[in-house]
Order: C-alpha cells, then structure tokens, then sequence
C-alpha cells in the first residue's frame, strides 16, 4: 500500500500514531520496503509534529483521526492538519480510524487507511527490499527539553543486532516468552523493545494503549496479571501506581520503588556467581537504604 502510493526505499515516512496494532504494522512495512520512518509521539503537539516533518523531508504521513489516552481524545488529525498546513513536503496523508467520528479530509491528499487496505489492487506479495547493513531504519528525534529536536538515524544492521542480543542475552528472552515493555513507541525504548527486539527474538509483544493509572491505578496489574504468565518478564509499576499502592491497602502488600531492582526471567535454576537473577551488592544496599522490598523470584 505505501508502495501504491510512491513511497520507495529511502524515502521518509512520518508516524504519527497511537499505541495501537497499525503502529508496529506500519513500521514493519516501512522496513520491508527500505523506507525510513520517523514515528513522533502521539501526545506530542501540531508544533513538535511539523518541526520533524520539515527537518526529515517526511513524504507521507500517516495518522489516527483521532486517539485515546485515559479518559481524553486526542486530536491527532487535527493536529496533523495544522502540522501541513503551509509549505510542506507530505505528498500523501493516510488516516487511521481509530475512533468514531467524522474528521476533515483533504480530497487528493488524504485517504483512510482501511480502504487502501481493502483495495482490489493490494495482496501480500511484497518482497522484502535488500539493503546494506548501514541502511538508515529509522529516524527518531529528541523531545526537544534540551535544545531543538536532534534526529537519531538508526542503521539496520547494527541497532537490530544490539536490540536482538540485549533481549536475548540481558534478558534471557526465549521465543515462547510474552514480552511486557511499557514505554511508548514513540521513544526509542519501544522502539527497541516493543516492536524489533521481541520481534526478532520471536517473542510475543504486548502493545498497551492508554495510561496504566486509567480507570484505575490497578489498570496496569491487571494487564500483567492476564497476559504474562510465569516464568516471563514482568514490569515495573508506574510511579503513579506505586504511589497509590505504598499509601493504601495491608501492610503486607506496601512496598516502595526501587530504580536498582533488577530480576531475570531465567528458568533455570541461579547459581552463584551467574549473573541470571542475582541482584549485585549497590543494588541490594541501595534496595535496603531506600525502604524498597525486592520481589520474590519466580518459581
């Protein structure tokens, strides 16, 4: 479908999107084909959104009509709309309907993404574009908190091989594992491990839309709890949740954070001295200074 539309390898795509499935779905096309994407936050402003645009010379974009985060609709076509407006170097506009409702589109520009999709003309005979392995995958750009917004180029070959061993070797990810990583794609920590190091492992992914505080701050548990079953990875509270659980509920389940609480999903059993769910003396001392408990390992 982006091919339909004149996007060839090299060329940018910017991204922007909620955490929903067609977020890892256009990334994966774009490096099926060579393209380059540049996902920008979907919380971030029509401001920050053409900043980027301009600087990488995006040639389509794609976007929601609009999102959800928490209990607010975020108006990302609206956004999108703002962000073209003027000179601009987006030829095409592809819309993803993620919530109900009309929004404004621009005839000969934008189109809906599911009936692109749908198209008579689309199949999934789409061989995958060789490229070297410095080939750029993927532009991502600072928040801009301490300065203008700097764009990162990502080669293929070197971030997919960092990303895949990390995982495989850090975190003792094995192929039948569940992965749980609750940054948002917009970052590069999703990036790395949401999207392309679960993948690459063959992990299974969990993609979390929304905010882990809404409409509870148990929100997040309850994610974790149904979708990760032991001996996978499980993640960190939020803060926010931390904070509600720490001033609430029995004793017995009040525990404080701690940034240097480490564990492995190992499924052997830990020996001394392997390093697969031993939590170094600093960190220890520090989880001991701090007031913070460390879970017990799984089973």
């Amino acid at each position: 479908m982006l091919k339909k539309h004149g996007v060839k390898k090299g060329d940018r795509v910017a991204v922007y999107l909620p955490m929903i499935a067609e977020l890892p779905v256009v990334m994966l096309a774009c490096a099926r084909i060579g393209a380059i994407h540049m996902v920008v936050f979907g919380g971030f402003s029509a401001e920050a959104l053409k900043s980027r645009i301009d600087n990488c010379g995006a040639k389509v974009l794609i976007c929601a009509n609009k999102g959800h985060r928490g209990g607010k609709t975020t108006p990302s076509k609206t956004n999108a709309d703002v962000a073209l407006s003027g000179e601009t170097t987006v030829e095409k506009v592809i819309v993803v309907k993620r919530v109900d409702g009309d929004v404004p589109m621009t005839e000969g520009r934008d189109v809906w993404y599911h009936d692109e999709m749908a198209a008579a003309d689309i199949t999934a005979d789409c061989p995958p574009a060789p490229v070297d392995a410095e080939h750029p995958l993927f532009i991502l750009y600072t928040s801009g908190s301490t300065g203008t917004p700097k764009g990162v180029l990502h080669s293929t070959g070197g971030y997919l091989l960092y990303v895949h061993d990390t995982l495989k070797y850090v975190f003792n990810l094995h192929d039948d594992d569940i992965h749980f990583c609750t940054a948002d794609i917009g970052w590069v920590t999703g990036h790395s491990y949401i999207v392309y190091g679960p993948l690459a492992c063959g992990a299974t992914s969990i993609l979390f839309e929304g905010l882990p505080t809404y409409p509870e701050p148990d929100r997040f548990w309850q994610s974790s709890r149904s979708t990760t079953p032991p001996p996978s990875i499980r993640p960190r509270p939020s803060s926010a949740a931390l904070s509600a659980r720490a001033t609430s509920g029995p004793r017995s389940t009040r525990w404080r954070p701690c940034a240097s609480w480490v564990r492995s999903a190992s499924r052997s059993t830990p020996t001394a001295g392997s390093g697969t769910t031993r939590m170094s003396a600093r960190a220890a001392s520090r989880c001991a200074t701090r007031g913070g408990r460390p879970r017990p390992a799984a089973s």
